[in-house]
């Protein structure tokens, strides 16, 4: 569809455009000092309004986490049905949003609301990074290890809570994992981090493939190294899968941007292609440093920092998936 909008004009301060489809859009205002600015929205994710609005607000900030920036500012994006729900439904996905701007740090300065057919809440972010210590999804170099910092399988146990399948115990679980903040950037600043982007609807693989096309790279995952939430697997075999996660398989398989070793069961390579909701992090560090910054982020208090791969000078734009 992007196709049919007209070219942007030139601007060489604008750093990441349309041009480039990264995480947020990066426009310099000086040597120093470069706006990172994105938007995200969506319909509620879990039952709880609080918690919608937490992790909507999460997957919004993320965006700009991803390009190693910091948020700065927010803006509420609402669309709710008021002659369906009690507005008091609305003040708490407000509420939640609120919360997780106010722990990232930043600050909410207005927003602006529709009367439409289904809660709809997200965030339009501001966020600031040097423009030389930004990471994109084209930063990644061969030798960089992969480092991911939230378990997947989201999309299945989000489908699960919908069709009335998930125990109290896993909503819990999985909430608490989707409204996690991906606020590292003072953990990654030391490590020469260049190559980052954070893991939402296009899955694992998705995202990983974006990075590989984007940086002209391979890239090796090993299945199993990489974090799944544990109610994940019972659910896949009863085939309990978003739309979106079978979307993602059919276009990375049939395009050939992912080639999986014959040990990979089949029901993982469906689990890595699980559409996510406000996913964590994934990071190419030197090879050298991958360790220390694993144990940085552990100690940082990320849900995971599994190192799941590395990226090789061999097929590029392509990822092979290993047992």
């Amino acid at each position: 569809m992007l196709k049919h909008l007209p070219p942007s004009l030139p601007n060489a301060d604008v750093i990441v455009g349309l041009d480039t489809p990264d995480d947020a859009g990066v426009y310099r205002l000086s040597d120093e000092i470069a706006l990172v600015q994105t938007a995200d929205f969506f319909t509620p994710i879990v039952d709880d309004p609080y918690w919608f609005g937490a992790i909507a607000a999460a997957n919004a900030l993320s965006d700009v986490y991803a390009m190693g920036g910091r948020p700065l500012t927010a803006i509420n994006l609402v669309s709710f049905p008021v002659s369906k729900l009690d507005r008091r439904v609305l003040a708490e996905i407000l509420r939640g949003g609120a919360a997780k701007v106010a722990e990232a740090g930043a600050t909410l300065i207005g927003g602006h609301s529709i009367d439409g057919p289904e809660p709809t809440y997200g965030l339009a972010v501001t966020g600031v990074v040097h423009p030389d210590r930004m990471a994109t999804k084209a930063g990644v170099r061969p030798g960089d290890r992969l480092l991911l910092t939230k378990p997947i399988g989201v999309g299945v146990i989000t489908t699960a809570i919908k069709r009335g399948l998930a125990t109290p115990a896993e909503a819990e679980e999985v909430t608490q994992v989707m409204a996690k903040l991906n606020n590292v950037v003072d953990v990654l600043a030391p490590f020469a981090v260049r190559g980052l982007t954070d893991i939402t609807g296009f899955g694992l693989l998705g995202h990983a493939s974006e990075m590989a096309r984007a940086s002209q790279v391979g890239l090796r995952i090993r299945a199993g190294a990489v974090p799944v939430l544990p109610a994940t697997f019972g659910y896949a075999e009863q085939g309990v899968f978003p739309g979106g996660s079978k979307a993602n398989f059919r276009f990375l398989t049939g395009e050939g941007h992912v080639a999986f070793a014959d040990s990979v069961p089949e029901l993982m390579r469906m689990i890595l292609c699980d559409a996510v909701t406000s996913g964590g992090l994934l990071i190419a560090v030197p090879a050298e440093r991958a360790d220390e910054l694993a144990a940085a982020l552990t100690a940082h208090g990320t849900l995971c920092a599994a190192i799941i791969g590395e990226a090789v000078a061999e097929h590029p734009g392509k990822i092979m998936v290993i047992d």
